[in-house]
């Protein structure tokens, strides 16, 4: 796997933003411009999430044309209807690549049921198969649907004698799950949300994930923390979601970056 081989302008500040989305459409005139801004602001490393066929490839593009991006492939739950053997078949292919260091983001999504819940489903077994098959890390996306998400995952973890290498991506299920979980062998991601004002339980849910298993993101262009909320959201900004890590662990904002920035090379297998 290819290592960062440009020096960080903040040396003892270095983030890994383990999921944003500079493929999205958002970011189509100037990704080169929030590249740079997220370098002066520490964030040396980053996986850009794709979500269909044509938004992996772009993934994969920006991970080969810079160095510290990692890209990820596959197709998110909203569009489970349009995926078909030739589709799966395709991501296989690019899971081939050197540049692209897991699979996703896949799972489930009942909160706008863009795709019957049942094809949802199915997808999300083919593609966790897929993942066992190439022996690939899982970025599983769970909305509004966290007892199935768990199910499919034990069953097909069972089917296979073993958990997964993988991230529950913004982490939005209860406390009370954290443990199935992190048994399974997830590590546990959290994003903006956690520096809401409105915001319950995710501040309970860093408290209790191991230090060795958390990561950070920023979901980006979606889900700006505070104190930017309102503005598109970037990769430089993934800062804040440390510093909050940082206020509900009780350590420096340095410690946290170091931490998550390991996590995030173990769990996606970067050298």
């Amino acid at each position: 796997m290819r290592t960062l081989d440009n020096a960080s302008p903040c040396r003892d500040l270095i983030f890994f933003d383990s999921h944003c989305h500079l493929n999205d459409e958002e970011f189509a005139t100037d990704a080169d411009e929030v590249l740079v801004r997220a370098r002066a602001a520490g964030v040396e490393e980053m996986l850009v999430a794709g979500y269909d066929l044509s938004s992996s490839q772009q993934a994969m593009k920006l991970a080969t044309d810079h160095p510290g991006v990692y890209a990820a492939v596959g197709v998110h739950p909203h569009d489970a209807k349009t995926v078909t053997p030739a589709v799966l078949r395709e991501v296989e292919k690019m899971l081939d690549r050197e540049e692209v260091v897991a699979l996703g983001e896949i799972g489930l999504d009942f909160h706008y049921d863009y795709s019957p819940r049942e094809a949802q489903k199915a997808v999300f077994r083919s593609f966790l198969e897929l993942a066992k098959k190439k022996d690939k890390p899982v970025i599983i996306h769970d909305r509004e649907a966290h007892g199935e998400t768990l199910a499919i995952l034990e069953e097909v973890a069972a089917l296979h004698g073993g958990g997964f290498c993988g991230v529950m991506h913004c982490y939005a299920a209860s406390p009370e799950m954290l443990p199935a979980f992190l048994t399974l062998g997830f590590y546990i991601s959290v994003a903006g949300p956690l520096t809401f004002k409105n915001t319950k339980r995710l501040p309970e849910v860093v408290s209790l994930v191991p230090e060795d298993r958390l990561l950070i993101e920023t979901d980006s262009p979606y889900l700006t923390p505070c104190p930017y909320r309102g503005r598109r959201n970037e990769p430089m900004y993934v800062k804040e979601v440390a510093r909050r890590v940082a206020e509900i662990w009780g350590k420096n904002i340095r410690e946290v970056a170091e931490v998550t920035r390991n996590n995030a090379r173990r769990c996606f297998r970067i050298n």
